[in-house]
């Protein structure tokens, strides 16, 4: 993959946000005035019941995952957990003669969410790669807390290596996606991976993740009350996914804190951001670190829009754009497997 970020021309800090792109874009703006209206009587679900929350959840996603764009075929199966749990996996093809696989890892800040939630845009990355995706639902927080959700990601990475079921005989390159929360999972699945010595993915395809606790970082002062995804919300996340802070020190929940020996063995990395996000700096902190190894990782920051954009496909451009940027980084190393 290329390196560079999408606003390579201008001077100083290239990584972070200029105060022009933490302006919302008009079309940004748009939707986020309509969802303030379809979600003024809700509260806040990181302060339910999680079974209140989960619901609520799924139902305000519901809306982005109308009129889903078709496929060759998506079929259902059931891996066994790490703890004798059942993990739901959903398999997508976009077309007969799709090559490769996308494991995608659904965020919701490791307490919400599943791949219902993300479908619509798991397909949009499908289609754009032409390649076959696999969502999964994985154990969830503060019910589960560290290291579930991550056993439940390496499990499933394990039935890909192993070729279980449906995911027998898919040829091409593979990848770990995810955004947000699963950007983590994904990412520091690519890490224990590289401490145990185990098998990396040929790719990594992370969405505005969350890499550290670093609550004073740049973007969480500039995004500390939202829109959307806040400081607040974000600690109470944490709480519930590490409470034993002193965990968090470990590359495995906090990539950032990896050593440099590890983040060098790591596959080309294609990363996103969102310029109005308490998560931004997570992003771009990493992008600098790996940068400064001399590797050539791709980089875009997002101008004018918020944390969890890429879930809006269905109505915002920026959205449609990330994930045919994605697909073609994941074509970009599709490409050069083919002529090693």
């Amino acid at each position: 993959m290329t390196g560079g970020s999408a606003r390579e021309d201008i001077g100083g800090d290239r990584f972070e946000a200029r105060a022009g792109d933490c302006l919302l874009s008009p079309e940004m703006e748009a939707i986020l005035a309509r969802l303030a209206e379809e979600d003024a009587a809700l509260g806040d679900p990181t302060l339910m019941k999680p079974r209140d929350g989960r619901a609520q959840a799924e139902a305000v996603n519901a809306r982005w995952n109308r009129e889903m764009p078709a496929l060759f075929a998506a079929g259902d199966f059931a891996i066994e957990g790490p703890a004798g749990n059942p993990i739901a996996c959903r398999l997508l093809t976009p077309s007969a003669d799709a090559r490769g696989l996308i494991v995608f890892v659904h965020g919701g800040g490791w307490a919400f969410c599943s791949m219902a939630t993300h479908e619509h845009a798991a397909r949009r990355l499908a289609i754009a790669a032409n390649a076959h995706v696999l969502t999964f639902d994985y154990r969830l927080v503060p019910e589960h807390p560290y290291p579930a959700g991550l056993d439940d990601c390496a499990a499933v990475w394990n039935a890909v290596l192993e070729g279980h079921g449906p995911l027998a005989g898919l040829g091409g390159p593979r990848a770990l996606s995810g955004d947000s929360a699963g950007a983590n999972l994904a990412l520091a699945l690519m890490l224990r991976q590289i401490d145990e010595g185990g098998a990396l993915p040929d790719a990594g395809l992370l969405f505005y993740g969350v890499y550290d606790d670093d609550f004073a970082s740049r973007s969480y002062v500039d995004s500390a009350e939202g829109p959307g995804l806040t400081r607040a919300k974000m600690m109470r996340y944490w709480d519930f996914y590490t409470p034993d802070t002193s965990v968090r020190k470990s590359p495995f929940v906090s990539p950032l804190k990896a050593d440099d020996a590890a983040l060098m063995k790591l596959p080309p990395l294609y990363l996103n951001a969102a310029a109005i996000d308490p998560l931004r700096s997570d992003t771009a902190n990493l992008a600098r670190r790996l940068e400064a190894l001399g590797r050539r990782d791709t980089y875009r920051l997002y101008p004018g829009v918020v944390h969890g954009f890429m879930q809006m496909n269905p109505i915002l451009a920026e959205a449609r754009t990330a994930a045919e940027e994605a697909a073609s980084a994941f074509l970009e190393v599709a490409g050069k497997m083919k002529t090693t």
